[in-house]
């Protein structure tokens, strides 16, 4: 048995139930990990709304680390007592202990601790394959300028280091004052309070009317006008989320003036194969081990407090990475 917390109905963060459940022995291709910190992520808010469908009762949660307590038939990149984290869109990492496909569970550098690693898998691997593999025509090269919305969270604090170390010029959103200074101190270029500014007009202003290479927005709804206008021709628009909401229905003519590319691109779409998650694993232990990417573990609850972690995370409360210990 183990302490889980699952929803059984959808709805608000009072949907959060800690409970006692079985956990059983890994089949083929699978692992048990008994947690010692679990992620928490935007994703998890959309699954317990009802944004992203599951199958009710659910465990939430698609972040974690610790050790690996029992190995299936077939796996061969674990073994037990081995140090492990992963980031999955199979929900259920906010437990205990748990079974899951091995596919995308990593052995973990001992130089990694087991919080960093809980708060950077997710949000990491969602930098890796955004900053490396959607791209604008021609690539990103080293003076290129971007935009990265929500840039004080889990996710842009590593984009705005992980940007810098590639050369790029990174100009920031964020929600706040603090937010921005916040950004600022991670390596961004130029940070826009959103709340006080129109960010595109100031996009424009700080580009001298060439507008961005590409937007990486994960906020949706209020900022997809915006963005569209922040970019310059050719430009690529990468929506990786909705915070706000969907982005509503347009027309793809009003690409058309500047020849814009849209691209809505998930993560899991690109850990489909063991080589590939742990490519791009590599890419991320590396840069979190040379110390060019440092991860920001800002607030830290106990499982049972998970309403609570979820209130805070929808009423933008937080910074940085947000984990809950075990």
């Amino acid at each position: 048995m183990a302490l889980h917390v699952q929803i059984r109905e959808v709805g608000g963060p009072e949907k959060l139930e800690l409970v006692d459940l079985p956990v059983g022995e890994p089949g083929p291709g699978q692992v048990r990990i008994r947690h010692h910190a679990v992620g928490l992520n935007f994703i998890d808010v959309y699954y317990r709304t009802g944004l992203y469908k599951g199958n009710l009762p659910i465990t939430l949660g698609g972040e974690g680390a610790g050790v690996i307590e029992a190995v299936g038939d077939g796996v061969t990149h674990l073994r037990v007592g081995d140090r492990a984290a992963y980031a999955t869109q199979a929900q259920g990492s906010y437990c205990e202990l748990r079974v899951l496909d091995a596919r995308t569970v990593c052995k973990l550098p001992d130089a990694i601790a087991f919080d960093t690693a809980a708060a950077m898998m997710l949000k990491g691997l969602t930098v890796q394959y955004l900053l490396r593999k959607t791209q604008p025509v021609g690539g990103l090269q080293a003076g290129d300028t971007i935009l990265w919305h929500a840039a004080a969270g889990g996710v842009g604090l590593i984009a705005c280091q992980w940007a810098k170390a590639m050369g790029l010029r990174l100009i920031a959103t964020a929600g706040t004052d603090d937010k921005c200074r916040l950004a600022l101190a991670n390596g961004a270029a130029e940070a826009i309070n959103y709340r006080t500014e129109d960010f595109a007009a100031r996009v424009k202003d700080l580009t001298g009317g060439a507008g961005v290479r590409a937007v990486y927005d994960s906020v949706g709804k209020d900022t997809w006008a915006g963005s569209l206008a922040s970019l310059g021709v050719f430009g690529l628009m990468a929506s990786f989320g909705n915070a706000s909401g969907p982005v509503p229905p347009f027309a793809p003519a009003e690409l058309g003036a500047k020849g814009l590319y849209v691209t809505r691109g998930t993560l899991f779409t690109h850990l489909r194969t063991r080589e590939s998650v742990q490519a791009m694993a590599d890419d991320l232990f590396q840069m979190v081990g040379s110390g060019q990417v440092q991860i920001h573990i800002d607030q830290r609850f106990a499982l049972k407090d998970a309403a609570e972690a979820h209130r805070a995370l929808e009423a933008r409360h937080t910074t940085g990475s947000t984990i809950f210990t075990l």
